[in-house]
Order: C-alpha cells, then structure tokens, then sequence
C-alpha cells in the first residue's frame, strides 16, 4: 500500500494503463489510507467507498475491453465539499446544508467522471469557504499533516491536509482570495488558481460571484496540469466561462524551461510583518530563477497595498447576496416550523442555526456595505481600487512574463491562535487576494522549510489572464530545480502519520 500512495498521479496513470496496477488495487490504497490516519487529520467529511470503488471497476473493465484511458483515469481525487455531486452529500462545511443531497452534478464533477478520476470523497473546508484555517468548519477543524496542532490553511484546508497525508494524489479546491494557494503553501503542496472563467462554476456552491474560481491541487506541478486540463474549457451553463481553449497546460509542465523569461518581483507583497525564514526561502527561490536562466526585476503595484482592505468589502457585499438564498424555504436546515411562527420567523431561526460566527460576520458586513448611503462610500470605492489593482497588473505584464512573491507571510499558525481575531487571520491572505480581484492566474509550489520551525513556504507566481501555461512553465523549472537540490521532493520530508 504505501508504494502506492506515494506515487505521483501520472505515475499511477501509468501503471494502471500499463496494467501493473489496477484502479480498484489503487482506490482501496488510498481508502486504507484514509481508514488509518483520517481520525488524526479530518481531511474528509464525506467518505464515497462504494461509488469510488465502483469507478475503479468500470476504468479496469474498460482497460480489459481495450479501450482508450485518459491521462488521468483510474486516478484518485479528494474534492472540495463546495462542488455538487449527485447522490454524496454537499454540505459547503455548513450546518445550514448538514445531510443535503444534490441531484445534479456541478460540471467539474461530470468532466472528472468523464476523464475516469476516481472521487473519493468530499473534503473539509471553512463553512461557505469563508475562513484562511479551515477551524470555520461547523464539522470541526483539520489538522496539518506536517504538525497536527497546526492549521492547513483555508477555506480548503482539507484537500490540501488529503494530498499532504498521502490519502490522494489529486484534489480540487476552490480560490475566493488564495483558498488554494494558501492552503498548499502551508501544507508543501502545489496549489492553481486559475484564470477567472477557465473552469466552470456551474455547481460551485457560490461565495462571492465575481471572486470565485476552482482550481486544481497535487503534490507535483505536472499533475497539477493535468488535472487543470481535465477539468478546464469553456461552459455553456456558466456566464462567466469564457469561450476559448485551455492554455497548454500539460505541454508547459513537461517544459520547464525559463530561459530569456523575464520575472518580476512585487515590491509591495514582502517587507515588515513577514516571517525571516519565508523571506529566506523565497529570496533562495528568485536566486534559483536566475541562475536557470531568467532575469529577474523588481515590480512596483502601488495600488495592492489596499487590496486586502477592497477584498473584504467586495467579497462580503457578494457573499451577502448569494446566501439569501439559504431561508428555509427551498432546501437545506428548516428550524422553529411549528405551525406558530411567520415565514420570517422560521428563516431567521435557520439562519442563527444554521450558519456560524464567520459567515454571519460577513454577511452583516456585506449587507451594510450596500445599504442605501453606503454603496459609493464602500463597495463603489472598493470596485474603483480593483480597477486600479487591475490596471497595476497590467503595466507590470507589459515589462515581464510572470510574477513571484511569497505565497503566505508565514508558515502554518497554531490551531485557534486567531480564531477570536479576525484582521489577523485576513493578513493571511495579503499575497493572494490581487490576483483574485484583477481574475489573473497564479501558482503555489514549495520552496523548502522555514528554519524557524521546519514547516513549509510557498513560492507564488502570477501569470497574466489566459497565459496559465507559464506557471507551470516556472513551476516545473522551479520544483526540478529544488528536487535536483535536495535529492527528493518536499513532501518525503514530512512527518509520517
């Protein structure tokens, strides 16, 4: 079992395609897998044995009746509990959806059937995806793999903690404002987000509409493509999709040659308030760019240092709005229906029953930010700073190719060392939350360990709209570069489970 957990998912492809191993050998791994260490991670909240088992079967009889397999097939996947799924439970990490049942699947789950992956099961996230620690979750926390009284970022600590602990080679996630890449700096994996509009939202339980991406996660940047390639394109049922072919991906992977690239380094994401050994590891990370032959500048983007102030009006105001839907009267947790109480009676109950403190939090902010006397003053401001956010990145892509900062200004954090402290845990997110607001594409792969207390850093790097192919051109050249110098990849370094 173990070597087959520790395999790559195109490793596993492979061997599956080959015949070495069959989808059915390589799904019971990963469920032993789970079986064994979830207790201690709580990565999952849904578990699927049977329909995994039962995708594993078809992928070995098609196999058997010689019939073609995709890159991915047969390969394992733990999904975010944001995507619906037909017939397995979506509960968004909130009491207010405890038990619901989709009937339909979400257009990435129907791409993931479609290219044979087997899904697992759903994951553990901050309830809403509303959170940067994953302790928002109605279901409880999820442990770091690296150290278990850590967080393992958020909202989509648990696909990031699944591939960590080796209980999937795949996952998806979701990025609102760096819910993917943040979580896979943290946790030494690779996470995407990519360009706003290149996988489809049909089905993603919705956060903040004009914010909102899913993305692919692994523990390696090839397979990271080729999960990108799977479940990106265009959508009919999404308005927001947008009408062109996916970036070459997989092809930029296998590449990684940065040779004449020019890379730029954001001034304003780095300086006081980041963690030594983070700033270490990525000033390490630029010097390896540079000697493979990039030449690295420093950017300026004046206008992000109020990204993170236009985020938390934007992102609320939306957020606000979608889950007006959640009032008791159409599906999801339905309290105090006695026959003695109003309708408006029945969802405000609901509501206090049913979502936590977070999600309450920003609803309230949101609803007051577009009050009558209040839009221009707050959310019109912040959408005329996104516009200035979106107009620096476009300067800074017309003098180079990419972008790179650190993914996080630190490593993990202590489980509930900021839970009562809302402005600490939203400075998690400083580094990612422009590229979410200009809809730009960006990367998170490790770096090394903080000296400090041994946990991973993140390298990010941000790519222009619909260019998504040269993070993975950078991030194959960057990961190559570092297995070369430590002789493994970064996760055969974790503690074992």
């Amino acid at each position: 079992m173990t070597e087959i957990i520790k395999l790559t998912a195109a490793q596993t492809a492979e061997k599956i395609a080959s015949g070495e191993l069959t989808a059915v050998e390589v799904a019971e791994a990963h469920l032993a897998r789970i079986e064994a260490v979830d207790e201690k991670v709580h990565a999952f909240l849904h578990i699927d044995r049977e329909g995994a088992l039962a995708q594993a079967r078809a992928v070995d009889a098609k196999r058997a009746a010689g019939e073609p397999l995709g890159p991915l097939a047969g390969v394992p996947l733990a999904m975010k509990d944001i995507f619906t799924t037909e017939g397995v439970p979506t509960t968004v990490g909130s009491k207010i959806l405890e038990g619901w049942i989709p009937p339909y699947d979400s257009t990435v789950t129907r791409k993931l059937k479609a290219a044979d992956v087997v899904i697992l099961g759903k994951t553990n996230m901050d309830e809403f995806a509303m959170g940067s620690s994953t302790e928002n979750s109605a279901y409880g926390p999820t442990g770091n793999p690296w150290d278990l009284t850590r967080i393992p970022g958020g909202s989509g600590g648990g696909s990031a903690a699944a591939l960590a602990a080796y209980e999937a080679p795949l996952a998806l996630g979701t990025d609102t404002g760096g819910s993917i890449r943040q979580p896979a700096a943290v946790t030494g994996t690779v996470g995407v987000k990519p360009t706003y509009g290149g996988v489809s939202r049909y089905g993603m339980v919705a956060f903040s509409s004009s914010l909102d991406q899913g993305g692919p996660c692994a523990r390696t940047v090839l397979d990271a493509a080729l999960l990108h390639e799977a479940i990106g394109g265009h959508d009919p049922l999404d308005s927001t999709s947008i009408d062109a072919p996916v970036p070459p991906v997989v092809e930029a992977a296998r590449s990684g040659d940065v040779r004449g690239m020019r890379i730029g380094v954001v001034k304003e994401l780095g300086g006081e308030g980041y963690q030594p050994g983070v700033v270490q590891r990525f000033e390490e990370s630029v010097e390896v760019l540079r000697g493979l032959g990039a030449e690295v500048v420093e950017i300026s983007c004046p206008s992000f240092v109020y990204a993170l102030a236009a985020y938390y009006l934007i992102a609320p105001s939306e957020c606000s709005s979608n889950l007006a839907r959640f009032d008791a009267m159409r599906y999801g947790l339905r309290v105090g229906d006695d026959g003695t109480k109003s309708a408006e009676e029945v969802t405000a109950l609901t509501r206090e029953a049913g979502f936590g403190p977070e999600v309450k939090r920003r609803i309230i902010l949101g609803t007051y930010a577009l009050s009558s006397g209040y839009y221009d003053a707050y959310y019109g401001s912040a959408q005329k700073v996104r516009t200035l956010i979106t107009r620096d990145f476009e300067k800074a892509f017309e003098q180079v190719d990419v972008l790179v900062s650190p993914t996080t200004p630190t490593t993990a954090f202590p489980l509930g060392e900021r839970v009562d402290d809302p402005l600490a845990m939203y400075l998690v997110d400083l580094c990612t939350i422009p590229v979410n607001l200009a809809g730009n594409a960006a990367m998170s792969l490790p770096c090394g360990l903080a000296p400090e207390d041994g946990l991973p850093v993140g390298l990010q790097i941000i790519a222009p709209a619909l260019k998504d192919d040269r993070l993975y051109r950078v991030g194959a050249a960057v990961e190559a570069a570092f297995v070369k110098k430590w002789g493994h990849a970064l996760l055969e370094e974790a503690p074992q489970l």
